[in-house]
């Protein structure tokens, strides 16, 4: 579970950064943009290996705190479906982008709280609980940087929404039928 602790923490430092310009531009300032930038790859990337070191490593001797009922699984499949498309709704100019600002952190907090009502081992509730509370913690920074101006949100075209409906689904497709059994050991449909 330490590094697990240990990736979440360093993942909320650099991903705090950009949520206070003041900070990030000091950052900028003192080692430059490409060197904010690829400080920031390093660290996030650092801290994603020992999340997933971490996650892993606690599902080895799990600390049961609850035991999802059965119908739980149809409403984690439900919501991963809308997740998976707003995934792909995020690095495309659509209506849906116009409307949310960011799809993609919609798309974390339903993956999030998706498997927070699917699983119940402490190591969930810890890296679920934190990926929840994180994207509520950015749309809130997000909404106040489109407020100051410094962040714009271009307009949509329904046509964009067309191709995040169509990747997200066969994303979904992916990942329900071979790519989560095998990334992750379990499979989403037994």
């Amino acid at each position: 579970m330490t590094s697990l602790l240990l990736g979440i923490a360093l993942f909320l430092l650099i991903h705090l950064v950009p949520q206070f310009p003041a900070l990030k531009d000091r950052f900028v300032s003192k080692i430059g943009l490409m060197g904010y930038r690829g400080l920031h790859g390093i660290v996030a990337l650092t801290s994603i290996v020992l999340i997933v070191y971490g996650y892993f490593e606690s599902r080895n001797d799990p600390v049961v705190i609850w035991d999802p009922p059965f119908w739980t699984r149809h409403l984690v499949a439900t919501l991963m479906i809308i997740a998976s498309v707003l995934v792909f709704a995020a690095p495309f100019a659509g209506k849906v982008k116009e409307k949310l600002t960011s799809p993609l952190a919609v798309a974390l907090k339903l993956w999030a709280l998706s498997h927070l009502i699917g699983n119940g081992t402490l190591g969930d509730i810890v890296l679920f609980g934190f990926f929840l509370a994180f994207a509520v913690s950015y749309r809130i920074s997000l909404k106040k940087r489109i407020s100051a101006g410094l962040v714009t949100v271009p307009q949509g075209r329904w046509v964009h929404d067309l191709y995040a409906l169509v990747l997200g689904l066969g994303f979904y497709v992916i990942m329900v039928l071979w790519a989560h059994e095998w990334a992750f050991d379990v499979s989403p449909i037994l």
